[in-house]
């Protein structure tokens, strides 16, 4: 599957902008890169969160600024962008590999997909490499939620009205879908009419996750207003009672008392409302990557007789299935790797994760210790996952030596090769927890970094502040040099091209193909700082903010 990792490396999301109202967490001021972005420290409401949370982060329209493009001046999250950034990198680890056919495409060989047999894992370097790019589609699907937040709390401050944000969302979804289908034709000779390598389930993984938050951000004020009435329509007659007395003394006493705990009361409530809409995320989360599970055609268990135990319950038309299932049907035109509804589950997390760490300032060691405290929930699930056999889209199918050697032991524990691997096309519960612990642990690495510090890892900022551009432009300059290098140095290796089987020439001396990736990643850094200083200069609703 070309494209593979998430590819588009949340390409599609908006990059996380916060708000020039938003505090520096650490006391530092924003300063800015030669990428042409200010950047502060992990995001936190300031004093103006108390007036946010009297509008839910609405602003007043300024004049004009429902019409003209207005640029937007806000800073930028370190810890995002150097994640995103260096996911970037990790991801071109595997196109280098496809580019060059250094080895088998999988950690077993073959996809990890539903219900695939495994009967031998890849060599050492192969499986390290490949189960390290699992995280990038993950990743940029969960930045990208986080980065729909950003912008909407963003461009709301600009004066942006909920018809024109979720017109914003539509436009991208649809500006990023026809890159999908150009793209993806010219990538492969139109052999494929339509190659859905992760874009296009951004694309519409974006959309979704931005119209919920536009739901959220009107159920959540009356949400609280409703918790409000009720909590006084109890306590009636108790402030009847305690507002009747005649004492003008007294009065003046309790009146401003009861201002302030009204206010209190007031924050409480929308504190509840936010609590729960919060719960309910999480809910969703769950239900949206389980659903991999109960949509499986066999459950996810290899069975010498498939027809016993399958529903055969997924639609065979195309326009239907690409929604929830993997379509790699030889002799296709379509191509489908990334389900859409297969990958919202971390959009979705992406939501609630940038509710969370915008409710409050953070103070860096609270910071890296609430990110560490999430990997070790995530963790946790994962190994409930081996231990317990659920959430797993590989039920008897790792048939290799280790699980011979070892037929009554739980397979998933017969080495350690089997212990991490995780099914991705579609994702099931195992891949989702063990891929957000290492993300959640990448975040707070990042986050532990002074700002000063990581204002200076550049090349990550670069590639992290350029994401949709990076991923085209690298599959172009990957596979375009790799035919190149291949035809000049390579030898057979019976590792076939993803679009042409029959091509079986490669590299796979280990030395030449990291020299390869590294050529190609200093090769794309000055166009993507470029780019990226390009990019920071126009305005809010500029069509170059998509890429």
């Amino acid at each position: 599957m070309t494209g593979h990792n998430g590819a588009v490396a949340f390409a599609a999301a908006n990059q996380p902008t916060n708000d020039a109202h938003d505090a520096v967490t650490d006391g530092n001021t924003s300063v800015g890169t030669d990428n042409g972005y200010r950047y502060d420290s992990f995001p936190g409401y300031n004093a103006d969160a108390a007036s946010d949370a009297a509008t839910n982060g609405r602003r007043p329209t300024v004049a004009g600024s429902s019409g003209a493009a207005i640029k937007s001046g806000g800073t930028r999250a370190l810890a995002p962008d150097l994640l995103r950034g260096l996911l970037m990198m990790i991801m071109a680890f595997d196109h280098a590999a496809l580019a060059l056919h250094t080895w088998e495409h999988g950690t077993g060989r073959v996809a990890e997909a539903d219900g695939q047999v495994v009967r031998r894992w890849n060599y050492t370097t192969a499986y390290i490499v490949r189960t390290l790019t699992h995280l990038c589609g993950t990743g940029f699907t969960f930045l990208m939620g986080m980065g729909v937040v950003y912008l909407g709390r963003s461009r709301t401050r600009l004066g942006w009205s909920p018809v024109r944000l979720a017109r914003y969302f539509a436009v991208r979804c649809v500006v990023l879908t026809a890159v999908t289908v150009v793209f993806g034709f010219v990538m492969t000779g139109g052999q494929l009419w339509f190659m859905n390598a992760v874009l296009f389930a951004l694309a519409v993984d974006y959309l979704l996750a931005g119209l919920l938050w536009l739901a959220i951000n009107e159920t959540e004020v009356l949400l609280a207003l409703a918790i409000a009435r009720m909590r006084k329509v109890w306590a009636s007659e108790a402030s009847q009672s305690t507002m009747t007395t005649d004492d003008s003394d007294e009065n003046g006493v309790t009146q401003p008392l009861l201002r302030g705990r009204e206010a209190t009361r007031t924050t409480g409530d929308a504190y509840l409302s936010w609590s729960i809409h919060n719960v309910l995320l999480v809910v969703l989360s769950l239900v949206t990557v389980f659903w991999n599970i109960w949509l499986s055609d066999d459950g996810g268990v290899c069975s010498a007789n498939k027809q016993d135990i399958s529903t055969l319950a997924s639609p065979v038309n195309p326009f239907l299935r690409v929604w929830f299932w993997v379509m790699t049907e030889p002799g296709s035109r379509i191509m489908s790797g990334f389900p859409p509804m297969a990958w919202l589950s971390f959009a979705i997390l992406g939501i609630l994760y940038a509710r969370i760490v915008t409710a409050r300032p953070w103070s860096r060691h609270a910071s890296v210790l609430g990110h560490v405290c999430a990997a070790l929930v995530f963790s946790l699930l994962f190994v409930l996952t081996r231990v317990l056999h659920f959430g797993n889209l590989s039920e008897e199918c790792l048939q290799t030596p280790d699980q011979q050697r070892r037929p009554a032991q739980n397979p998933y524990l017969a080495s350690v090769a089997s212990f991490f691997y995780v099914v991705k096309y579609p994702p099931d519960v195992a891949f989702f927890a063990l891929t957000m612990a290492g993300n959640l642990l990448l975040l707070a690495l990042f986050a532990a970094i002074p700002p000063r510090v990581a204002r200076q890892i550049t090349m990550l900022l670069d590639f992290g502040t350029s994401a949709l551009f990076f991923y085209i432009v690298h599959l172009l300059l990957l596979f375009g040099l790799g035919m190149l290098a291949v035809a000049a140095f390579g030898h057979e290796t019976g590792i076939p091209d993803p679009i042409y089987p029959g091509k079986t020439r490669g590299i796979d001396d280990l030395f030449g193909y990291f020299g390869f990736w590294a050529a190609c990643m200093l090769l794309l850094w000055p166009v993507c700082r470029a780019y990226s200083r390009f990019k920071s200069t126009k305005a809010a609703d500029s069509i170059w903010r998509f890429f």
